[in-house]
């Protein structure tokens, strides 16, 4: 796969798809801005050689139709300050108007396009859409890891109407990074996974049955695993349909001479509040009508030693509902084992990003990616679109 560093970029428009899908308050401010800071690294080196620097992003869930409220301006207002560089907002990402913008850059001029999903055809990989956006540069760069398991206009099929196309640093390291660990890494490999959902996961759990040498469940789908093995959860939530296929996925890992850990004990309550009653019981023991709603302590000091000489960790999901303060102890306590490993750590998926920045433990991490859809689809042994489009691009 062809990347950014291989192109001569001097006077050339350089299209840059990045995913700036930042979270913003009611006042249209950013309350976090890491993901645009995950990509200054590639528009620097753009600006560094001289080219005409044209981003593009999503924002939100629009539609298809103009929601002011999804407008990108307050990311041109921020990637401004940060790149100390004056950051042009544009009406649209198409149309004559944006041509006659972009016509009258300049080298080192940055101009922002607006929200791609404004436009329906970016979601249905519309052909002419994408000819039109790459219409507007002689480079295009793919820079938006999150969305390369999606066949948006943007990312897949504006490759084949571009001059040249090629990766920037942010898809370049993910790709490295879930390479080196996952096809060659250093033994023990440790996945864990948590989350709400066994058929969310169960592609990438099935996947990871052929490479790993440890399995740590946790979160709401952990319910599921241990219904197959008869115990009683009161009113937790699990899926009663796939309680015999999470049981055939032990007797697999078993069968592989995998070690699969599922919680012993719990927090458990009546509701999800932060109000509410808990009590720590073994799993054995939840009462009739109550939920199990985080690991517990035992079964946080289970996981602590299992991953206690991990080499490598790939951590995908919550061990509980952590968003809600009396379920998030599993959680941190899991962020805080991993921080402190001597392992290759690597973190995918929005929630447990937002666990580890809570916990404070960003820096330690060896690497957080940028996108939880994308990262399960690699865990699952699945190409991303937009990369297979890169890649037959590349020859």
């Amino acid at each position: 796969m062809k990347t950014i560093k291989g192109i001569d970029l001097s006077g050339k428009r350089v299209f840059i798809r990045v995913d700036v899908n930042v979270p913003l308050d009611q006042h249209q401010n950013i309350t976090d801005d890491s993901r645009i800071r995950s990509v200054l690294a590639t528009l620097r080196y753009a600006l560094d050689h001289d080219a005409k620097l044209i981003v593009a992003s999503h924002l939100g869930r629009p539609g298809g139709k103009v929601v002011p409220e999804y407008s990108l301006a307050p990311v041109a207002k921020r990637l401004g300050r940060l790149l100390e560089k004056k950051v042009i907002m544009a009406t649209d990402c198409i149309g004559p108007e944006v041509k006659d913008l972009i016509s009258k850059m300049k080298p080192g001029d940055v101009v922002l396009l607006e929200n791609l999903r404004f436009h329906p055809q970016e979601q249905e990989n519309d052909e002419a859409f994408a000819k039109e956006l790459a219409s507007l540069c002689d480079v295009y760069i793919n820079n938006a890891f999150a969305v390369c398991h999606r066949a948006n206009a943007s990312v897949e099929a504006i490759v084949k109407h571009a001059p040249l196309a090629a990766a920037g640093f942010l898809l370049q390291r993910e790709i490295e990074y879930f390479e080196k660990a996952m096809d060659d890494p250093m033994r023990p490999l440790v996945a864990i996974v948590g989350g709400a959902k066994v058929s969310s996961k169960l592609g990438a759990i099935e996947n990871m049955l052929h490479n790993v040498d440890k399995f740590i469940i946790g979160g709401a789908l952990a319910n599921t695993f241990l219904a197959s093995g008869g115990f009683d959860l009161g009113k937790s939530r699990l899926e009663k349909d796939l309680v015999e296929t999470a049981g055939a996925v032990m007797k697999r890992a078993i069968k592989n001479k995998i070690k699969f850990y599922i919680p012993v004990d719990a927090v458990v309550a009546r509701k999800i509040d932060k109000k509410a009653s808990t009590k720590v019981v073994p799993i054995q023991e939840v009462p009739d009508d109550w939920m199990a709603l985080d690991i517990g302590p035992a079964t946080s000091l289970l996981y602590s030693e299992a991953l206690y000489d991990a080499k490598t960790i790939i951590w995908n999901g919550p061990m509980g509902a952590f968003e809600v303060d009396p379920f998030s102890r599993g959680t941190l306590a899991m962020v805080s084992t991993v921080a402190n490993s001597y392992a290759l750590t690597i973190i995918g998926g929005g929630d447990t990003d937002v666990a580890v920045q809570r916990a404070n433990e960003t820096d330690r991490i060896s690497y957080i990616s940028t996108g939880g859809g994308a990262f399960l689809t690699m865990l699952e042994g699945k190409p991303l679109v937009a990369v297979a489009a890169l890649e037959s691009a590349s020859g």
